[in-house]
């Protein structure tokens, strides 16, 4: 596996793979690699020559009083977990090398962020919008892979793709869980003992609104009334549990199509997402 830590040396590499006529399939990552990052990889083998991974705690997705500076890092483990689920190039750039001195532009995001974590957390989707403009940029992958766990940063990636024509396809793939059912993520450490056995009733409470509209409920309510008192058994503050059509994240009256049910617990240490999209026939 290749190492590269400069924007033009991983440039050079993807032209490289270009003129080689070589797919390239893209997985992002903030480090802290998980079960969920290495199913993206695994995916992205199966449908690419080429694997290329990116590892950047992206300053611009932070706000003031949120976890970056605590954000969990190991980059020699992370390496090592890359190399082995078969990367064959790691972009490893620093925050100076994706935001140089006198950076002029960034991309502002307009619509599916006016709800669900974007509501608490301004410009947060406009920093990931702006460094995956530049990463697509630098990388020119065929496919890039996310997991579903963040659906309402697929949903902002998928206007992004489509409203800047870029040449680019997005695979979005389904959340990786431990055994009981709680969301893969880098977070998960920053929880204590009793908070780790409270969070994954945030799923089951999500599977048991689920479970109403399978049976036929279509008041977004009544099947919110619903997920809110399964939660109480999961601990921690509940910023918010919504229901949206997806990807387009519109509030609807009446449950119709592809929709999303979403939830976001925060814990003393970590704040926790987790979502069910299901299509209503």
């Amino acid at each position: 596996m290749q190492v590269i830590k400069t924007a033009a040396k991983m440039k050079e590499a993807s032209t490289h793979l270009k003129k080689s006529q070589k797919s390239v399939g893209y997985v992002p990552t903030m480090g802290y690699l998980h079960e969920g990052h290495l199913s993206l990889v695994e995916k992205a083998k199966r449908e690419n020559d080429i694997v290329v991974m990116s590892i950047f705690v992206n300053p611009l997705q932070f706000g003031p009083g949120e976890d970056f500076d605590s954000y969990p890092r190991d980059v020699n483990r992370d390496i090592q977990l890359a190399e082995e689920a078969g990367v064959e190039l790691l972009f490893l750039p620093s925050a100076a090398e994706m935001y140089r001195e006198n950076h002029a532009v960034s991309v502002s995001v307009n619509g599916r962020t006016d709800v669900l974590c974007g509501r608490t957390r301004p410009g947060h989707f406009d920093g990931v919008a702006t460094v995956l403009t530049k990463l697509f940029s630098i990388i020119a992958p065929d496919k890039a892979y996310f997991g579903m766990k963040d659906a309402q940063q697929v949903a902002v990636v998928d206007a992004l793709i489509h409203d800047f024509f870029m040449d680019v396809e997005l695979v979005a793939s389904k959340t990786i869980r431990e055994k009981d059912g709680l969301a893969k993520s880098s977070r998960n450490i920053n929880l204590s003992p009793i908070e780790r056995d409270q969070a994954p009733y945030i799923y089951q409470s999500l599977q048991a609104g689920a479970a109403m509209i399978e049976q036929g409920e279509r008041d977004p309510k009544a099947v919110i009334s619903a997920v809110l008192a399964h939660l109480e058994a999961a601990g921690g503050n509940v910023e918010y549990v919504e229901c949206y059509s997806y990807p387009e994240l519109k509030k609807q009256d009446v449950l119709s199509g592809k929709i999303i049910i979403a939830a976001a617990v925060k814990y003393s240490k970590a704040r926790l997402i987790d979502n069910i999209v299901l299509t209503i026939s």
